[in-house]
């Protein structure tokens, strides 16, 4: 059994993100980080916990014109040039009751409305994943970056904390 961290980065900052909450989860349990486009369809019971993350755009998961946006934006190339986490989303099937985590990356300008994180969530939910703990954000400095001073340690931080609480369930049940 592993854990899956599957993400989809235009600037390299939610990748950032992924592998920074990846390496906090393998202090308990070996992780497999995987770009979107890379993901598996199915999710089964090899999957111990699927943390799934994005860059919130517009309000929400991104979409082909907001990636397009981004792409005309970028300096150079995006790490995710293909489908994002809504079409994954939109076409994975779950072949077994797996806990789930959501995370998204965001510009850093107070309280916005929307996140990427959330939709996520809810779609994952709507799929019959089982709810692991509520949605994290991580924050950016401008569209382009860089991530907030901070942001990578408490991503591993998060990702102890969703290890440590995976751990603690299976050991509850016993």
């Amino acid at each position: 059994m592993h854990a899956l961290v599957v993400f989809e980065s235009m600037f390299g900052n939610t990748e950032v993100v992924a592998r920074a909450i990846a390496e906090g989860v393998s202090s308990r349990l070996p992780v497999e980080v995987v770009e979107v486009s890379a993901a598996p369809d199915e999710i089964g019971p090899e999957v111990a916990l699927l943390v799934v993350g994005g860059p919130t755009h517009a309000f929400g998961m991104s979409r082909p014109q907001t990636r397009q946006d981004a792409t005309e934006k970028a300096l150079g190339p995006v790490v995710s040039q293909g489908d994002g986490i809504r079409e994954w989303l939109a076409g994975v099937n779950r072949l077994a009751a797996v806990p789930v985590a959501a995370f998204d990356t965001r510009v850093n300008k107070g309280w916005v409305p929307g996140s990427a994180a959330r939709g996520a969530k809810k779609r994952l939910h709507s799929l019959g994943f089982t709810d692991s703990v509520a949605p994290r954000s991580f924050y950016v400095q401008g569209v382009s970056g860089p991530l907030i001073d901070g942001e990578t340690t408490s991503a591993r931080q998060w990702g102890e904390q969703l290890a440590l609480g995976l751990t603690s369930t299976s050991e509850e049940t016993r």
